[in-house]
């Protein structure tokens, strides 16, 4: 029996239990001061604005001098506790499909001009504040989505995109470490349906398909509106004056008139209840025509041909928004061929369900004080995410435990139907039934510091950003050897 299995039999209290357990058996070097400073974000009953004010809550026993040591000195096996993670139950679709889902989100550091290894974050806002590049940490994390509307996903992974990394090839090999550890702990058995993976703008998703083309998954990625696609070639046509062959057929740009596309291979309808009516047009077998430069130039030998990678191409149309407004149409690219119409819309509807990611991304950010904290080393950042990451997964744990400790403004829900704020709010009556396996705290002063009349004459270095590992370098992240303080 697998140890997915065996941690999904047990009762949810002692599914959580074990997390714990486990947990504190991935920390290292400052255990028990890192497992009670992850109760105190669990406990807190305000948003985390502030690392230190963390000190102050009766679940952290230490001082805050061992708060900052924790964080700055402290080591965590990021391994082992991916693998922890991976044992946890995992949502599924209702056709009993693993969901995945790959983003990028920045922890924004404009102003820390001494911590290395940042690079420019395309952040989106309004006004004058509307597609600015600034310096930050962007991480990459992956989730399982849930099939219905919900603000939970279950992160399964994350890992800091670093100065010369390959975005691409790193979503790649986290999407094959994270198949990997699923087909390990049991949530992936051969026979079942492929792992479905669906990804926003962004990634070039011919490359991503070409380089996971070994694995059972099946990419869905939204494509820009200024992308081509192209047919199969009906019949071999060669030029008047010899040469090749063509190895494209009819041309489809996605902004022109669709009286110049092709006739689409399959055409649905749907009524939805949030936007309407929903109408696909899909066309299935459509390539993009690759050429030898950028990526493809050292990925494909110089004597073999550039390969053509199949798929489905997706155009949804729904005809209002939940605020009311009519969207644009959005163009799906779907790595899998002759697609029937009710494939389709599942495409489509687990699609949808990615930007359940951005909830996942805003309790983070704005109630558990993922970027909070001003840190110096990126290692103490990467440690700190993935505490951040071991209190979500307790929250959704205690999803089936928690009571309902709503404000007076706020409509009653059934306790598992709760979001994760409000399972976090109602955390701190369940903490005292389940294991601690922290130490007792022991006895000791505060050090000398520096000498009175001394200053600190150590400049610390600035690195520009952007300044890191070259191209095709391997980072060594989560080394665990964090040697700067926190501020």
């Amino acid at each position: 029996m697998s140890i997915a299995s065996c941690l999904c039999d047990v009762e949810p209290k002692g599914a959580l239990a074990r997390f714990r357990r486990g947990y504190h058996d991935c920390l290292y070097r400052r255990a028990d001061a890192l497992f009670e400073l992850t109760d105190a974000v669990l406990c807190s009953g305000t948003p985390v604005r502030s690392l230190v004010e963390l000190a102050l809550e009766p679940e952290f026993q230490r001082s805050h001098g061992a708060l900052y040591d924790a964080v700055n000195q402290g080591w965590m096996e990021f391994s082992r506790l991916r693998y922890l993670v991976a044992t946890t139950p995992v949502p599924r679709s209702a056709e009993g499909r693993v969901v995945l889902a790959v983003d990028v989100t920045p922890w924004l550091r404009p102003d820390a001009d001494t911590s290395p290894e940042r690079r420019f974050c395309h952040v989106s806002g309004y006004g004058t504040a509307s597609g600015q590049n600034i310096p930050g940490w962007p991480y990459s994390f992956l989730a399982a989505l849930e099939p219905g509307r919900s603000s939970w996903t279950a992160i399964l992974d994350a890992q800091r995109v670093a100065p010369g990394d390959d975005v691409t090839e790193l979503t790649a090999d986290q999407i094959r470490e994270a198949l990997a550890r699923l087909i390990r702990t049991g949530h992936r058995r051969e026979g079942d349906p492929d792992v479905l993976v669906v990804l926003d703008a962004g990634y070039d998703a011919t490359r991503l398909a070409w380089l996971l083309a070994d694995l059972p998954i099946e990419l869905v990625v939204r494509v820009r509106r200024d992308r081509v696609y192209y047919t199969d070639l009906g019949e071999p046509v060669y030029r008047r004056k010899g040469g090749r062959p063509a190895r494209h057929g009819r041309r489809l740009t996605l902004n022109v008139a669709p009286d110049t596309w092709p006739i689409p291979d399959q055409n649905t309808v749907n009524d939805t209840r949030r936007y309407g009516r929903a109408e696909t047009h899909s066309w299935d077998r459509m390539h993009q025509q690759l050429q030898r430069r950028g990526p493809w130039a050292h990925d494909v030998h110089p004597d073999e041909e550039l390969p053509t990678l199949h798929g489905t191409l997706i155009r949804l149309t729904v005809a209002r928004l939940p605020s009311g407004r009519r969207p644009d149409p959005v163009w799906l690219w779907a790595s899998r061929t002759s697609a029937d119409a009710t494939h389709i819309d599942r495409l489509w509807s687990a699609y949808l369900r990615r930007f359940d990611l951005e909830h996942t991304f805003r309790l983070f950010k704005q109630t558990l004080g993922w970027t909070a904290p001003r840190l110096r080393d990126p290692h103490s950042a990467d440690l700190w995410t993935w505490l951040v990451i071991a209190a979500y997964t307790q929250l959704r744990l205690a999803r089936p435990l928690a009571e309902d400790h709503r404000r007076p403004w706020e409509r009653p829900k059934p306790p598992r139907q709760l979001s994760p704020a409000r399972v976090r709010r109602g955390f701190r009556h369940i903490h005292p039934h389940l294991p601690n396996p922290t130490g007792v705290q022991k006895p000791g002063t505060a050090g000398p510091g520096r000498p009175p009349g001394h200053r600190n004459t150590t400049r610390a270095t600035r690195p520009a950003v952007g300044e890191g590992h070259q191209h095709g370098a391997t980072p060594e992240r989560h080394s665990g050897s964090n040697t700067t303080r926190a501020r």
